[in-house]
């Protein structure tokens, strides 16, 4: 009965909050060179759409590239020193307009947000006005010039196949252990339980490296996503998520008892929130306050950020160090629970 009225009921509520095509206060950065009446007029048009939400002024262009690897903003909108005064003079000035495309759909859509304010900002400003003034928008995209689904898809379809290989398979195999009664064959040999479990999921890390490893080679050579940052720390984070949807995946056999009951906890509880509250597809932005607070606790949606930052960013361990260490903590609370839960009689 749970099942049957609960799934839709959940399923209708994430769905119905978590898909959506419109962005509302995206972080974005100002680079306001000029700084006259005009550029602060565009701007505060900019910031009272409801569309975008100041983090920063900028005081260079060099800050720029950091700025978007902290990963805090979606666009920077950068005005020339002589903003108003090639207005006065020559009646147009150009405004450019860069944005994260690592998340093409967004960057594209925020794009078209700020060069619709822009537009009607300047219809407004010739209104009565004999000599028509212009104002160019140059738009550049960072990361993804070509705006690829591929590069926003592939670091979340290794975290949806990490998730399938070692969470889900490795929490069904252990529980079909139980049910078997095998287990308990194996508890009364000279092996300790915690020795039995690891040789249980070595497999599953090594199967799932391998996958990550063909996924990222397909990626790389077949759809051209390219791997800016360091392959070794690439590497060093698979296996820390491994360890962490393993963890995971144990902590779930300790509680079902029926490889079926372990199948629908797996769904349900991960396979669902990892392809719906992690940003794989949907921005978190987006979503309502209590969802992005859920979103918080699901371990794939610091995987996915970290895996676009190195990949497609080409960022450092100090970029990506709080990501890190919240994957790290989930690893570690994962395990501790599953050794607390873990019953040598298995019921």
């Amino acid at each position: 009965m749970l099942i049957l009225f609960g799934m839709p009921v959940a399923q209708i509520l994430l769905f119905g909050f978590a898909i959506t095509n419109e962005i509302r206060d995206a972080n974005i950065a100002i680079l306001d060179q000029s700084k006259d009446h005009i550029t602060e007029k565009i701007t505060n048009k900019l910031l009272s759409s409801g569309y975008f939400k100041l983090d920063s002024y900028l005081n260079s262009a060099d800050e720029i590239e950091e700025t978007f690897k902290k990963g805090k903003i979606k666009l920077v909108i950068i005005f020339d020193k002589k903003f108003s005064e090639n207005i006065t003079r020559y009646h147009s000035s150009d405004l450019q307009i860069i944005a994260d495309a690592t998340d093409p759909n967004t960057a594209n859509t925020l794009i078209n947000y700020t060069q619709s304010i822009v537009r009607d900002f300047v219809i407004a400003l010739n209104k009565g006005k004999s000599s028509q003034i212009m104002i160019l928008p140059e738009v550049r995209f960072r990361y993804n010039q070509n705006l690829k689904g591929v590069f926003l898809f592939v670091p979340g379809l290794i975290t949806i196949i990490l998730m399938l290989v070692t969470a889900m398979m490795t929490s069904i195999s252990l529980t079909r252990e139980k049910e078997m009664g095998t287990m308990e064959v194996l508890l009364a040999s000279p092996m300790k339980p915690f020795q039995i479990i690891i040789a249980k999921v070595i497999p599953y890390i090594f199967l799932a490296l391998l996958i990550s490893m063909v996924v990222l080679i397909l990626a790389f050579y077949v759809f051209g996503v390219p791997i800016r940052g360091s392959l070794a720390l690439l590497l060093f984070e698979l296996l820390i998520f491994v360890l962490t949807t393993l963890s995971l995946g144990i902590l779930i056999s300790t509680v079902a008892k029926t490889q079926l009951v372990a199948l629908m906890m797996s769904v349900m509880g991960l396979l669902l929130p990892t392809i719906i509250l992690s940003g794989f597809i949907f921005p978190i932005e987006n979503m309502p306050k209590i969802l992005q607070w859920i979103s918080v606790i699901i371990p794939a949606k610091w995987f996915i950020i970290i895996v676009k930052d190195i990949m497609l960013k080409g960022s450092g361990i100090d970029m990506v160090w709080r990501e890190t260490l919240a994957i790290m903590g989930f690893a570690i609370f994962f395990i501790f629970m599953s050794l607390k839960k873990f019953n040598i009689r298995l019921g």
